[in-house]
């Protein structure tokens, strides 16, 4: 899939031609389209004739053609299906898709590539669709019907809303990846786009749902939105498939997640912080690292709330999660609501600081680790915890679920310690191990000696005891970069937490 990212090279020229029987050079032909908000569609689409919109320049386009959009705004809805195209900004320029007065009366999305195949989309604004009416959707760009090979990169996706009351369908995304056919929806890079000031409802701002196969969300930034942030999700009505239902196989790496804060719209005024930095719900083999999310109502779920979905086989890894209002990292089936749970997943050299700003949905503290209902054999290990001194660094509820391993990770509190376990709390290390049986080789009480607590970062001093204490996991779980995309190992050695000293 990397060899796709050359494809803008390769457009632009870098393919060598071949001799015909004369010896003259034939070159492939590949055409550059124009389009301006200042042309007209009547023209020839050149570089000095540009047309006027973006759906008539992809009109004219063929496999293998570029389409270069200029300076200004464009205001238009935009359906691919054509194959083999890249669509991206003049360099130098910024192009906008900008929908302010567009009148919505059902589900709609500026741009929706929709059985497509080798498509780029690159540098581009698409923002200002807005709604009033109930049962409506808006969508900032939607991939979707087995679409593949599609490149989302370097976009910008702002002000997307959805302003209706909670209980009148509010919902819109600022890009979905949806697999809702039975053809898979499969290779597909969301990378450095940055998605931010949206009113989602009770959707997401960057959904994978459905049937997806093989995915990279990578260098992303989100902030300043209403709901979940990143979601990988199965078991809802995204295909009617059960067993396609789900999103499989991604990597959602190196993006940093902030303000992701429910209480920014009215669906706050029901649930309180309810909302989630990065979501795993009932979807299955995804990886999580090296992420930042902070300033977020929760840092980072591997949860499943749909019956028969339990998300699973995830790694959770190398991540800094700080400052949130409640959660750091959860795993687990709503509360008294699902059957799905979380099983066979790993929870590995995270940093936490200082989440559980305020009390959870049951006026209980979340703690900076979390499990809920339905947990089955999980490991929890190597994280570095710094608590608040009135704070649970971990926090079991029920007895539901087995074979879960909690241990060698290093717990730090200025205040009074905490642990919970099946719902009874323990508040020294000692009474932990014996009551809860895990925890026998974790580190607790030792400065683990942060470069700064008070404007946060996360990184570690020379020396500090985090150096020491990590259990040996393999690269294929604890990964081989660390949170600066450093050797995850280091002279023989695992550090516990996302920084490798």
């Amino acid at each position: 899939m990397i060899g796709r990212l050359l494809l803008i090279a390769v457009i632009a020229g870098c393919t060598a031609g071949k001799p015909d029987l004369t010896g003259a050079v034939i070159k492939p032909q590949m055409t550059a389209w124009y389009a301006s908000p200042q042309g007209n569609d009547a023209a020839t689409g050149d570089l000095k004739h540009p047309l006027k919109s973006i759906s008539a320049a992809v009109s004219k386009m063929k496999p293998g053609d570029t389409l270069f959009l200029r300076d200004g705004s464009f205001s238009e809805i935009i359906v691919i299906s054509k194959s083999d195209i890249v669509i991206m900004a003049m360099p130098q320029e910024q192009p906008v898709v900008d929908m302010s007065g567009y009148l919505v009366s059902a589900g709609t999305s500026i741009l929706t590539i929709s059985g497509a195949r080798n498509v780029t989309i690159a540098g581009i604004d698409f923002c200002n669709l807005k709604s009033n009416t109930p049962g409506t959707e808006v969508n900032g760009i939607v991939v979707n019907n087995g679409s593949k090979n599609i490149t989302l990169r370097k976009n910008k996706v702002y002000n997307i809303e959805h302003n209706v009351a909670p209980d009148q369908g509010r919902g819109g995304h600022g890009i979905l990846i949806i697999g809702n056919t039975a053809e898979v929806v499969k290779d597909i890079l969301v990378e450095e786009n940055i998605i931010h000031d949206t009113k989602t409802g009770y959707s997401e701002n960057l959904t994978i749902n459905g049937y997806v196969d093989g995915f990279i969300i990578r260098g992303n930034t989100i902030y300043n939105t209403e709901n979940i942030g990143i979601d990988a999700a199965g078991g809802y009505a995204a295909n009617p498939t059960p067993a396609l239902n789900y999103a499989r196989n991604g990597w959602i790496t190196e993006n940093e997640l902030y303000n992701i804060d429910m209480t920014r719209g009215p669906i706050g005024g029901v649930h309180g912080h309810g909302a989630i930095g990065i979501y795993v719900d009932g979807a299955r083999n995804i990886i999580v690292e090296r992420n930042r999310v902070h300033d977020a109502d929760r840092g980072i779920g591997i949860v499943s709330e749909t019956d028969a979905f339990p998300t699973s086989h995830c790694k959770v890894r190398n991540n800094f999660v700080y400052n949130c209002w409640r959660t750091g990292i959860y795993l687990g089936g709503y509360l008294n609501y699902t059957s799905g749970g979380t099983r066979n997943c790993y929870v590995v050299n995270n940093t936490l600081f200082m989440n559980n700003r305020e009390p959870g949905a049951f006026s209980e503290i979340e703690g900076e680790l979390r499990m809920t209902e339905l947990c089955f054999d999980n490991v929890v290990m190597n994280n570095l915890v710094y608590a608040r001194p009135v704070d649970v660094f971990f926090h079991k509820y029920t007895s539901t679920g087995s074979g879960n391993v909690v241990n060698h990770n290093l717990y730090y509190t200025t205040g009074s310690p905490q642990w919970i376990w099946n719902g009874v709390p323990y508040t020294t290390m000692a009474i932990w191990q014996a009551g809860a049986g895990q925890d026998n080789a974790a580190v607790y009480g030792m400065n683990p000696m942060l470069v700064n607590t008070t404007t946060p970062d996360l990184h570690l001093q020379p020396g500090s005891p985090a150096g020491d204490g990590a259990y040996m996991l393999h690269d294929s779980i604890v990964g081989t970069l660390d949170i600066d995309g450093h050797a995850r190992k280091s002279g023989g050695r695992l550090t516990i937490g996302a920084h490798q000293l």
